[in-house]
């Protein structure tokens, strides 16, 4: 299946053409809003918001309304914080599926691995999802640890229309206590950095190498 490609207007002026994730990168970057017009191939008009507003086209499963894991909803998102101990959550980038099923909310994205990049997906089973809040166009999750505070998970869904949506699926969810302050994202995945430090490192000591044996000879 063709990735669409959609030119995004800018004062007037058509720009691109850019597929979704290029879209995705530029709405999370804040370059473009959700008021943002595009136009698809055939000419039509939509807005950045109606295009996060849709499902994201699949090919690759069949929704079952009877099985135990049914998918109820699907949406665009990408992933903001994860704070706390708890559910090993890998550091995606960019667009993330957040799939929400009879049981669980299932994420799946691309993260770094190295130099490269790796597919991955991680399921929130929904009842312990304990808490939850919707800030703009993002929704702060809380997930239940034993023994210790819940773990802070936080998603960016592009609109706060489609946030407060999100936020309807998660049923067992109350809101976080009053004195509960809205984390800012400083904490993202600190793993993230040590991974970025140590591709750097890995470049640094290739380089260093090439440069040593040009040296011996």
């Amino acid at each position: 299946m063709e990735e669409p490609l959609f030119h995004v207007v800018l004062e007037g002026r058509k720009v691109g053409p850019y597929d979704r994730r290029t879209i995705v990168g530029m709405r999370i970057r804040k370059t473009l809003s959700s008021e943002h017009v595009l136009i698809d191939t055939t000419g039509r008009q939509l807005t950045v918001a109606d295009l996060f507003g849709r499902q994201p086209a699949r090919s690759d499963y069949v929704p079952s309304r009877t099985s135990s894991f049914s998918v109820l909803a699907t949406y665009a998102a990408s992933l903001v914080a994860v704070q706390g101990r708890g559910l090993a959550v890998p550091a995606f980038r960019g667009e993330v599926e957040a799939r929400v099923q009879s049981r669980v909310l299932r994420i799946a994205g691309r993260f770094r691995r190295g130099l490269g990049w790796k597919e991955d997906r991680v399921k929130l089973p929904l009842e312990d999802i304990v808490h939850a809040r919707v800030s703009g166009s993002e929704v702060e999750m809380g997930l239940k640890v034993d023994g210790g505070p819940p773990q802070r998970i936080r998603l960016e869904l592009f609109t706060p229309a489609v946030a407060s949506e999100f936020a309807g699926w998660l049923t067992h969810a109350g809101p976080w206590p009053a004195d509960t302050p809205l984390r800012g994202p400083a904490g993202v995945h600190a793993h993230l950095l040590w991974t970025s430090v140590g591709g750097i490192a890995v470049v640094l000591l290739v380089v260093l190498g090439v440069l040593l044996a040009r040296s011996l000879y």
